[in-house]
C-alpha cells in the first residue's frame, strides 16, 4: 500500500513526539512528567472519541463509564495478569460494554443519544457502587502493588500513539470512508450497501477500548480507586471539549487541545484555585463562539 505525503507526514511527527516524549522523564523533573502524562491521556482519549464521533457526528458522553471499567479492571487483576495483558483485558472490557450500549443506543442520534450515554454511564457508576456494596462490603478498591511510575507514563503513551496511529489507519480505510458517509448522510450511506449499524458499532467500540486502556493505566496513579472518582463526569466532559476545541474533524487538533487544555487547566489551578473553573468555562465559550471549527480552523484563516 502506497502512502500519500500527508499520511507520512503525519507518522513522522508522531515518531519524533513519540521519540522526544520518550526521553522526558530523563532531564524532566517529576511536575513536568506527571503534566505530560495527563496530556498524553486526553490526547490519546480525545483522539480516540474523534475517530469515531467526529467523523459519525454523535455526541457521545460515555467516555467517563469506559474509563472507569477500564480502571477497575485493572484493581481487580492487578495482582492477577502480568500488566501488558491487564491494559488489554481493560480495553477489551469497556470495547464489550460499548458493543452492548451501542446495540441499544446507536440508532438514535442529537440530544437523545447524548442523553442516553450519559445516563447508561450514571447507571453503569451505581451498579458498580451497588456490587461493591453487596460484593466486598465496602466501595471502592485499594491499589497495594503499583508498576513502577515510568512503567505507567511508558505505557500511556503507547496508547496515546496507537490512539493517533489508529486515527489515520481509519481516516484512510472503507470503514473510516463508512463512518464520514454515515456522518454526511446515514440514510444514503444504507442505499450504497453500507451495514451502518455494524459500522457504527465497531466504530464505538474503537472508542471504548482507547479509554478502557487509558482507565487501566491510569487507575494506579491513585492508591485507592472509587466510583466516584474513575467514573467521573468530568473526565467524558474534558474529553468532548477538547475534541471540540481542538476540531473534531481533524487528526491534530484533539492533540493540540489536549495540550493547550491541560497546561491552562493546571496554570488556573495553581493562580487561581478558587475560581479557575469559572475562568476555564468562560474561555471555553469564547473559543465556542469565536472558533466553531475548533483551533485547527487557526491554521486555515491564517492561509486564507
Amino acid at each position: 500500500m502506497t502512502l500519500s505525503p500527508t499520511t507520512r507526514r503525519d507518522a513522522l511527527l508522531i515518531a519524533g513526539a513519540a521519540g522526544w516524549l520518550l526521553a522526558l522523564p530523563a532531564y524532566a523533573g517529576d511536575f513536568i512528567t506527571s503534566l505530560a502524562l495527563s496530556c498524553l491521556m486526553y490526547a490519546a482519549l480525545a483522539s480516540s472519541w474523534s475517530t469515531f464521533c467526529g467523523a459519525t457526528r454523535y455526541l457521545s458522553l460515555a467516555t467517563s463509564a469506559f474509563f472507569g471499567i477500564g480502571a477497575y479492571v485493572c484493581a481487580l487483576g492487578l495482582d492477577k495478569l502480568p500488566w501488558p495483558l491487564l491494559i488489554l483485558t481493560g480495553a477489551a472490557a469497556a470495547a464489550g460494554v460499548a458493543a452492548i450500549m451501542g446495540s441499544a443506543v446507536l440508532h438514535l442520534r442529537g440530544t437523545y443519544f447524548a442523553v442516553l450515554t450519559f445516563g447508561m454511564t450514571e447507571l453503569i457508576r451505581h451498579a458498580v457502587t451497588y456490587g461493591e456494596k453487596q460484593v466486598a462490603g465496602t466501595v471502592g478498591r485499594v491499589l497495594a502493588v503499583v508498576p513502577e511510575p515510568i512503567v505507567v507514563y511508558v505505557t500511556v503513551l503507547i496508547i496515546a500513539v496507537a490512539a493517533l496511529v489508529t486515527a489515520i489507519a481509519v481516516r484512510s480505510s472503507r470503514f473510516g470512508l463508512a463512518l464520514a458517509g454515515i456522518g454526511a448522510d446515514e440514510q444514503r450511506a444504507q442505499t450504497l450497501g453500507v451495514n451502518t449499524r455494524l459500522v457504527k458499532i465497531a466504530g464505538f467500540a474503537l472508542t471504548a477500548a482507547f479509554a478502557g486502556a487509558a482507565g487501566a493505566a491510569m487507575a494506579v496513579r491513585w492508591t485507592y480507586i472509587d466510583p466516584h472518582t474513575v467514573f467521573n463526569p468530568f473526565i467524558g466532559f474534558q474529553t468532548v471539549l477538547i475534541a471540540l476545541i481542538g476540531g473534531a474533524t481533524t487528526l491534530w487538533g484533539p492533540v493540540l487541545a489536549a495540550v493547550v487544555f491541560s497546561l491552562l487547566a493546571e496554570t488556573l489551578r495553581l493562580q487561581l484555585p478558587q475560581l479557575y473553573m469559572m475562568v476555564l468555562g468562560v474561555l471555553l465559550i469564547l473559543c465556542v463562539l469565536y472558533l466553531p471549527g475548533g483551533l485547527a480552523s487557526l491554521r486555515w484563516r491564517r492561509s486564507a
